[in-house]
């Protein structure tokens, strides 16, 4: 894992993406098709910000917002989200729009005693140049 807390030098925003990756795996956007269509048992989080979820997203996505993945996983806070709280040893497919903050989501949540978490290479943006379905209803 990496330390935030007391870097040797400052760090950059790549710094933290980097350093994310470094200790997250990865899943193509095929792959993770693949399993969305055989109806794997997986918690897809998009951490993305409301107006990017709304101009489309993958089907069965819960938006969490990168800003509050922490508050959202810990089932000590009043605001948890309980499907995620409650999902320590089930597979956690994260995506953003290009990879970055879902990396650092994804090693916040490995921090947090996640076992199986995910992360989807290229992001939202990737999914779509690669030519697969998107949802442009935004339901909470």
């Amino acid at each position: 894992m990496y330390n935030t807390f007391k870097p040797e030098q400052p760090m950059s925003l790549m710094d933290f993406v980097r350093a994310a990756k470094s200790c997250v795996r990865e899943i193509t956007p095929q792959a993770l098709l693949d399993k969305l269509n055989a109806r794997e048992d997986l918690l897809l989080l998009d951490v993305r910000e409301h107006g990017e979820f709304e101009t489309g997203h993958i089907k069965g996505a819960q938006l969490v917002p990168r800003g509050i993945i922490e508050a959202a996983a810990d089932p000590a806070y009043p605001k948890h989200l309980p499907e995620l709280a409650a999902a320590r040893d089930r597979q956690i497919v994260v995506y953003c729009a290009t990879g970055g903050r879902s990396a650092m989501a994804a090693a916040v949540l490995q921090m947090m005693g996640f076992k199986n978490v995910l992360n989807m290479e290229g992001g939202y943006t990737r999914w779509m140049d690669d030519g697969m379905p998107q949802v442009h209803e935004a339901t909470y």
